[in-house]
């Protein structure tokens, strides 16, 4: 039987092996409302032991279960009814989510809901067409080669608080799309609707072990990360956190995919219109409250637009509405934690330190008495030096820089220890696209920005290490093998 959530969330189990079971560990998880600063749900703690037994459920999966034996339909079959499993559950999803982290509802409608369902069926689509193994002449002339693809094994799945059911799909559907298994460990703050996805695989029929969820803080990710049972990882999250992942990693040799922070630069060009890059930078810029890895928080302005390019991006700063993110009509909710609203309104500081000018916002927003809000804020006459120009911020902040010409433009863009993303605003579509060539970062928008399932995606630099999405991030997840014939 699945578990029920009473209307608090409440959940008593982990879902390890294909079956609800008692966690070894004390106490409960607490997730609170950003908003109203009161209790959403409950989850409970897991155990090392837990975590052990999920790693071991997902390695016998590999090997005693269905799963090891079924061909490529028959699992893209299975990843298909995840996604309808999943899409019957996609509106209480949306509302889990914002109810958790504060995301508006209009975004989590469309993102969090329906989005994992889409990566799943792109996945299952793409294991159909992707040939297992394939025969090639040898180089030297004489004999044949066998090409296969094979899963890597066991995947441990890490994922952050702000997007948690799209970046965990961005992992999870690739993996199992490739016939790897899981043990996903949501963030504490975001633990809930994880559940949902277990829901979901049991419902889709998924095989006992194929999917793992397991719960806790950074002691309990970094026992899944260097558990010797895991074949690989799979994170985001923050560039510090990442650096410690990747250290585990190349200790152990084990393969590991980080899509880590990001620093983006937006160039607004001399004969971008105006009207129509702010309303692209409203989504580039400001969606989700700036929780968002690739938000371009550098306006990189002509110097002889400067001005119009500041107020144009104040208007569009000050005219969103803040408010309860369950209202649709909100475009800014409040940050996921205190500690968030915290370091963002210490960032704001820290601008003000380095002398910029606050154009708008910069404080909290007088009409609430609760929940953790930051106003979105511009700060203007600053460099690329300045503290909120070089380090990520993961709030609703822009820092405007101007420039001088196109080739600064572009010095000042790649001028950053972080190469996730970007934009170019412009009217002229091929200018824009000779300028994203230039620009050190693994993904690139031209007059608006979006991910595509079908493209790799992932950054450089700080920004991590491989890609996910696309035939590349079904890649990640195969080892390849050679075998040699004399004919």
């Amino acid at each position: 039987m699945s578990e029920q959530a009473d209307p608090l969330y409440r959940r008593e189990r982990l879902f390890i092996g294909g079956e609800w079971l008692p966690s070894s560990a004390p106490g409960s998880i607490a997730v609170i409302s950003p908003f109203t600063e009161e209790l959403v749900g409950q989850a409970p703690r897991t155990a090392f032991v837990d975590v052990d037994a999920a790693v071991g459920a997902a390695r016998r999966a590999l090997t005693d279960s269905p799963w090891a034996s079924w061909d490529v339909e028959s699992r893209a079959a299975a990843l298909d009814r995840l996604a309808d499993a999943l899409e019957r559950r996609a509106a209480d999803t949306a509302r889990l989510v914002t109810a958790e982290n504060g995301m508006p509802i209009s975004v989590s409608g469309a993102v969090e809901g329906p989005g994992p369902a889409r990566t799943l069926r792109y996945f299952a689509q793409l294991a159909r067409t992707v040939p297992q193994e394939e025969r090639r002449p040898a180089a030297s002339g004489s004999g044949t080669t066998v090409v296969r693809r094979e899963p890597v094994g066991v995947v441990a799945v890490v994922v952050p608080w702000n997007f948690p059911q799209s970046l965990t799909m961005f992992k999870v559907a690739a993996a199992l799309a490739a016939g790897c298994t899981v043990v996903v460990k949501p963030a504490p703050e975001t633990v809930l609707d994880a559940f949902q996805l277990a829901d979901a695989a049991q419902e889709a029929g998924l095989p006992g072990g194929v999917v793992n969820i397991v719960t806790g803080g950074a002691d309990i990710g970094a026992h899944l990360v260097g558990h010797p049972g895991v074949d690989k990882v799979a994170f985001t999250g923050s560039t510090e956190a990442g650096r410690a992942i990747g250290e585990v990693c190349g200790r152990l040799l084990r393969p590991v995919t980080l899509e880590l922070g990001g620093k983006s630069a937006a160039i607004v060009l001399d004969d971008a219109d105006l009207a129509t890059a702010v309303r692209g930078l409203a989504w580039a810029c400001l969606l989700n409250s700036g929780q968002t890895c690739y938000t371009s928080s550098r306006i990189l302005a002509p110097r002889g637009r400067y001005t119009a390019v500041v107020e144009a991006i104040a208007d569009l700063a000050g005219s969103m509405r803040i408010g309860d993110p369950a209202d649709p009509a909100t475009r800014v909710g409040p940050l996921v934690s205190a500690r968030q609203r915290d370091r963002v309104e210490s960032y704001i500081a820290a601008g003000r330190a380095d002398g910029a000018r606050v154009v708008t916002g910069g404080g909290r927003p007088a009409d609430f008495e609760r929940g953790w809000f930051v106003e979105p804020t511009v700060l203007a006459d600053l460099d690329n030096s300045a503290t909120v120009a070089r380090e990520e911020i993961f709030g609703p902040v822009l820092a405007v820089i101007p420039y001088d010409d196109l080739d600064q433009a572009v010095a000042i863009a790649n001028d950053s220890p972080y190469g996730l993303a970007g934009t170019v605003w412009t009217s002229d579509e091929d200018k824009g696209l000779e300028i994203a060539r230039r620009m050190r970062t693994g993904t690139v928008g031209v007059n608006y920005y979006n991910l595509d399932l079908g493209a790799p995606f992932g950054g450089v630099k700080a920004s991590g290490l491989g890609r996910e999405l696309g035939p590349e991030g079904l890649s990640a997840y195969v080892e390849y093998k050679s075998v040699y014939l004399r004919k």
